[in-house]
């Protein structure tokens, strides 16, 4: 069993959103303000920015 990566993107002062990388999903934003994405959608996003197309 493999636990979820997971990034807090938090800055003084400021609101503290993480990104949770699971086995099948990816889950970004805080609280109540969430994102779900399959892995493969999260592939497609993180190729897009790191071809500085996004």
């Amino acid at each position: 069993m493999s636990e979820d990566k997971v990034i807090r993107l938090c800055k003084e002062g400021s609101c503290c959103p993480e990104v949770r990388v699971g086995a099948t999903h990816v889950t970004i934003g805080e609280d109540d303000n969430t994102c779900t994405l399959t892995r493969e959608q999260w592939e497609i996003l993180k190729d897009k920015v790191l071809k500085n197309e996004i």
